[in-house]
């Protein structure tokens, strides 16, 4: 991780808690380019799979699920922001998202990362599907992209 990334890291990190670090971040995020992370869709009988492949170097904030979710890294290196501070993880790495979390990650290495959601309607409209599983964001909230080349 660069200097630069370490120095808003630590910012960061300093927020008492998990929801506070992330919009931190998503702040200075905001006063960078967006590095476009393309979404694949996959679906199933009652399920709904989100990935993407984040590039290296890049910090990723996802969005809130209104439901417990698994979310897979299956290839690549991250550190995700977490109530208990920075994890770094290395793929394959599987676990259990409890619902209301907002992900945060730097990708050390390009990432793929999917979110697999329950889909007992079997909805494919996107628009209807997001509605169903995803918060929608606050004025203050962004899903967004930051790319450490353009670190403060």
């Amino acid at each position: 991780m660069s200097d630069l990334v370490t120095d808003v890291a630590e910012y960061v990190i300093a927020m008492p808690t998990l929801q506070e670090r992330v919009q931190a971040l998503e702040a200075e995020m905001r006063k960078h380019p967006e590095t476009p992370i393309p979404v694949r869709h996959y679906f199933a009988n009652g399920l709904y799979a989100r990935e993407i492949t984040i590039p290296a170097d890049v910090m990723a904030v996802g969005k809130i699920h209104k439901t417990q979710h698994i979310n897979v890294l299956s290839s690549g290196e991250v550190t995700m922001l977490t109530e208990n501070g920075p994890l770094k993880v290395a793929a394959p790495y599987t676990w259990v998202v409890e619902p209301w979390k907002k992900a945060a990650a730097y990708a050390h290495s390009e990432s793929t990362w999917t979110s697999f959601c329950v889909n007992p309607t079997d909805e494919r409209d996107l628009v209807k599907l997001e509605e169903a599983l995803i918060e929608k964001p606050q004025a203050e909230q962004v899903e967004d992209v930051w790319p450490s080349s353009q670190l403060p």
